[in-house]
C-alpha cells in the first residue's frame, strides 16, 4: 500500500437539530449553520454578531481600560509642553506595526517623537537597561513601549530612578507582579468575554492612538483609514485570534488596504504581485503575502527598513524600503528551506518518539529563522518542537531557542516545568522562546523529556486535522464558496473550514513545482460524475498517490489566464473506511 501522511482526523459533528434550528433563524444553509456552531458561535445572537459583526455594541476603550485615561492624560501633557516621547518597539510585525502606528499618530497631533526597537541579535526582547538609559542620555520625558514590557521590571524601575515616565502597552501574559510603570495597557487585564481580550500589540496601539486622537479632536477619517491599515496588517501577521474586536476592525481594514493612501502600502502590495480585487483583499494575501515581507526583515534584517516603509510619504522611499522587504524575504526563504531540510535530516536520525519531544540543537543556525523552522517540523511530524543554536557573541556558552506545541503540550508550560535550567523564557500554550547555557542542554533535554511523557501520548505523535463537514462534490458549488465568503475573514479561532469527502477517485496527478515537490491532480468522487482539479502542496514525496481516497481538504478559486474555477487544496488523505473520531 503507497504511503500517505500521516496525520490524526478530527471530526466536528454537531446535533442535527441545532444545525436547522440556526440555519432557519439565521436564514443560511446548513452547512454554513455547522460551520458556525464549530467556531462556538452556535446561537442566534452569536451568529449574527459573528456574520455581521459592525451590529455588535461595543463598550468604549476608555470604560474597558483602567489606565487608558490616566495614559491619555500623560500624553497631553508631554505634548503640549513640547517634550520628548520616545517609543520602544518590537522586531516582529506586530510590533514594528505598533511603532509605525503610534509614530504616524503622534506625529499627527505634533509630538516630538523617536522610536528604538532592540537588536535581535544584542538585545533580545523587550526594553532593557541599556534602551533605557539611552533614552534617559537624549532627554527623552516619557517612554511607550509596544508588544512588550509587562515583564520588564528592571528596566522599568531603572526609567522611574532616572525620573522618566512610562506606559506600557503590551498584549503578552501577565506576571503574577506588575512593573512600576506610569500606566499599564494589557487586554489580558480584562475578562476573557471582553471584545477587546484578543487584541494584539498593534490592537492595543490602535486604541492608545485614537483615543488621544479623539481628546486632541484630530482624529480625522484619513488618520483612522491609515491607522486601521495598520492594524490589519499587524494582527493578521502576529496570528491575533480573528474574533472580538479583530473581527470586526480586520474586516474593515481588508477593505481599505487595496486603495490605501499609505505610499508604504501600496509599494508593499506592488513588489509582492499581489492581485488586488476592487472589493478588497483576504486574510491570506496579507498572511502568506505582506506579511512574511514585513517579519522577514524583523528576523534577518533592519526593522528601521520597515518602519520607514509604513511611515514615509515619499513613493520612490516607499518602493525602495518595499524592494529592501523583498531581498530580505527572498532571503530568509533560501534560509528556512535550507535549514528545514538539515533539521529533517536530524529529527529522522534521533530517537523523537520514545522523547516524545522534538529538540535540536546545531551551530551556524540562524535565531531569526528557527522558529520558522520548528512550526514546520510540527507540522510535518506533529511533535512538540524546540530548536535551539549558539549565540556567536558569547562563544556557543549560551544557546537561544524557539519553540513550538501541539494542542497536548503546552510549550509555557513547559518551559516553566524546566525552568531551573533556563535564563530566560516567555510564550504561551502553543509558541514560546528560550535561552540557557549550554552546560544545562543535556539536563534540559531531560526536562522536556519528562513533561512530554506526562501528556503526550504516542499515538498523539501526528499532526491534527480537524474537519468541519463531510460534503459531496454535487455541494461543492460556485453558490457555495460565495456563502463562506460571509465568514472571512479566516484566521486563529476562525479557520478556512475543512471539508471531507470519502471514496474519491484520483482520474490524474502530476508533480509540479520547480522541485517536483507539490502534486496536481484531477479528482473524481465514486458515485459522481464531477471532476475537479485539486493541488496537495509539499506532496511530491508521496507520488504516486493510491487511486481511491479518502480527502480532507479546503475549497478555493483559482485564477489562470482571466479564467477563475473551483479547485481543492488537499490538507489529509487516507485509505477509505478509516474511523470517524469525533472532537
Amino acid at each position: 500500500m503507497c504511503a500517505l501522511p500521516e496525520k490524526r482526523w478530527s471530526f466536528c459533528c454537531p446535533d442535527k437539530d441545532s444545525i436547522q434550528a440556526l440555519a432557519q433563524g439565521a436564514q443560511i444553509s446548513p452547512l454554513i449553520a455547522q460551520i458556525l456552531i464549530n467556531r462556538k458561535s452556535s446561537s442566534l445572537e452569536q451568529a449574527e454578531v459573528f456574520l455581521q459583526p459592525q451590529k455588535q455594541i461595543l463598550p468604549s476603550p476608555l470604560d474597558v481600560f483602567a489606565d487608558l485615561s490616566k495614559s491619555v492624560d500623560i500624553l497631553e501633557q508631554i505634548i503640549h509642553h513640547e517634550g520628548k516621547i520616545a517609543i520602544c518597539g518590537d522586531y516582529d510585525a506586530d510590533g514594528m506595526t505598533s511603532t509605525a502606528l503610534l509614530l504616524r499618530a503622534f506625529r499627527h497631533l505634533g509630538a516630538n517623537i523617536s522610536y528604538l526597537i532592540p537588536s535581535r541579535h544584542k538585545d533580545g526582547y523587550g526594553i532593557n537597561n541599556r534602551i533605557v538609559e539611552k533614552f534617559a542620555s537624549d532627554g527623552v520625558d516619557l517612554i511607550i513601549t509596544v508588544d512588550n514590557g509587562i515583564t520588564a521590571h528592571q528596566a522599568i524601575a531603572r526609567a522611574k530612578e532616572l525620573g522618566l515616565k512610562i506606559i506600557i502597552t503590551d498584549h503578552h501574559d501577565l506576571p503574577s507582579i506588575l512593573p512600576i510603570a506610569d500606566a499599564i495597557l494589557n487586554p489580558k487585564m480584562l475578562q476573557q468575554e471582553c471584545p477587546f481580550w484578543g487584541i494584539a500589540g498593534v490592537g492595543m496601539a490602535y486604541v492608545l492612538a485614537i483615543t488621544t486622537a479623539e481628546r486632541f479632536r484630530k482624529l480625522t477619517k484619513e488618520l483612522m483609514h491609515i491607522l486601521l491599515e495598520l492594524f490589519t496588517l499587524g494582527t493578521i501577521a502576529d496570528m491575533a485570534p480573528l474574533v472580538g474586536i479583530n473581527r470586526r476592525l480586520v474586516k474593515r481594514g481588508l477593505k481599505l488596504l487595496p486603495k490605501s493612501s499609505n505610499e508604504g502600502v501600496k509599494a508593499l502590495i506592488q513588489v509582492s504581485g499581489l492581485s488586488v480585487k476592487t472589493h478588497g483583499l483576504i486574510s491570506d494575501d496579507i498572511g502568506f503575502k505582506l506579511g512574511p515581507r514585513i517579519n522577514a526583515v524583523g528576523r534577518i534584517g533592519d526593522p528601521q527598513v520597515v518602519i520607514d516603509l509604513l511611515t514615509t510619504e515619499d513613493p520612490g522611499i516607499a518602493l525602495e524600503r518595499a524592494m529592501q522587504c523583498e531581498a530580505y524575504n527572498n532571503q530568509r526563504q533560501e534560509l528556512t528551506q535550507k535549514i528545514e531540510l538539515e533539521s529533517i535530516k536530524l529529527v529522522e536520525s534521533v530517537p523523537w518518539r520514545e522523547d516524545r519531544v522534538i529538540c535540536l540543537v546545531e551551530k551556524n543556525w540562524h535565531h531569526g529563522v528557527i522558529g520558522l523552522v520548528a512550526s514546520r517540523l510540527v507540522e510535518r511530524f506533529g511533535a512538540p518542537t524546540f530548536i535551539a543554536t549558539p549565540d556567536e557573541e558569547e562563544r556557543g556558552k549560551r544557546l537561544r531557542g524557539s519553540a513550538r506545541g501541539i494542542p497536548e503540550f503546552n510549550i509555557f508550560e513547559a518551559l516553566s516545568f524546566a525552568d531551573n535550567e533556563l535564563e530566560k523564557y516567555g510564550g504561551h500554550p502553543a509558541a514560546g522562546g528560550f535561552s540557557l547555557k549550554s552546560e544545562n542542554l543535556p539536563i534540559f533535554k531531560d526536562k522536556l523529556r519528562q513533561f512530554a511523557h506526562q501528556c503526550v501520548q504516542s499515538k498523539d505523535l501526528r499532526p491534527l486535522v480537524k474537519i468541519d463537514a463531510l460534503v459531496n462534490f454535487e455541494e461543492l458549488t460556485d453558490e457555495l464558496y460565495q456563502e463562506l465568503q460571509k465568514l472571512h475573514p479566516w484566521g486563529i479561532e476562525n479557520e478556512f473550514p475543512i471539508f471531507w469527502t470519502p471514496s474519491v477517485r484520483i482520474v490524474k496527478q502530476n508533480i509540479m513545482g520547480k522541485n517536483g515537490e507539490h502534486l496536481q491532480l484531477k479528482l473524481k468522487q465514486d458515485g459522481s460524475n464531477i471532476v475537479l482539479k485539486g493541488k496537495a502542496w509539499r506532496w511530491g514525496t508521496y507520488h504516486s498517490l493510491p487511486s481511491l481516497l479518502d480527502i480532507a481538504y479546503k475549497l478555493e478559486e483559482n485564477t489562470w489566464q482571466g479564467n477563475t474555477e473551483l479547485q481543492l487544496n488537499l490538507i489529509a488523505a487516507r485509505n477509505p473506511g478509516g474511523n470517524v473520531n469525533i472532537s
